[in-house]
């Protein structure tokens, strides 16, 4: 049996990307195979519940029909053996299934392409997080994802290189999605001002028309 520890269920407002404003049922998942510097998110396993496939989707039937499920964590693609039996059943049951991701994990994903609806993968910028990631790896996610509903979100501040905009314009253009820009923010507070965050938003733009710029909306709802 393939269980998942999960830190929380909820039902909120989506405050990221396209789809903010609209109500969806977030599934936290716990553990995660990055350690951005940003992160604000509990997901200790400490804290969690297992799950078994079926639980968890008495629990999300619980909360309504015909639900967009976001998975968020976390990563959610670590407890890929656990979706795997878990969303075919959720799909069944007429719920949207709303993925976000640090689009690490490739091999993982295609396990799951044909379960998932929309995909929110991120592409992690060194100067932001930490973590230095080879491109690759994201070519070879959006090149898998690119058959859903896709979108880039990209979390920048005030280090951002212009190399790392070049890489993921390249990606963006290659996978035909959109780009969501994201300020980093601590709490309710941008990490950079308003003038920053305009003159980045420009330079993707004159480079990619598919760009937006949307900070986190939840944080000034101050909903999760």
């Amino acid at each position: 049996m393939n269980n998942a520890y999960i830190r929380e269920i909820f039902l909120s407002i989506q405050g990221e990307g396209p789809h903010v404003g609209e109500e969806q049922l977030f599934i936290r998942f716990c553990s995660c195979n990055l350690k951005c510097k940003y992160c604000d998110t509990d997901f200790e396993t400490s804290k969690a519940t297992e799950y078994t496939p079926e639980k968890l989707l008495d629990t999300v039937n619980s909360y309504g029909k015909n639900l967009t499920i976001s998975l968020t964590g976390g990563e959610p693609l670590l407890s890929h053996k656990f979706l795997k039996e878990f969303l075919p059943m959720a799909r069944k049951c007429g719920h949207t299934i709303y993925l976000e991701t640090n689009a690490t994990l490739p091999e993982f994903l295609a396990e799951l392409t044909d379960f998932i609806d929309i995909v929110s993968a991120d592409i992690k910028l060194e100067s932001a997080t930490g973590e230095k990631i080879n491109p690759d790896i994201f070519e070879e996610f959006f090149s898998i994802a690119k058959s859903k509903e896709l979108f880039a979100k990209i979390v920048f501040n005030n280090n951002i290189t212009q190399d790392e905009i070049n890489n993921a314009i390249k990606i963006a253009k290659q996978n035909n999605c959109e780009i969501i820009l994201q300020p980093e923010m601590t709490n309710d507070k941008f990490s950079v001002t308003t003038e920053f965050c305009e003159k980045i938003f420009k330079m993707f733009k004159s480079k990619y028309p598919k760009t937006r710029l949307i900070p986190q909306m939840h944080k000034f709802l101050n909903v999760r």
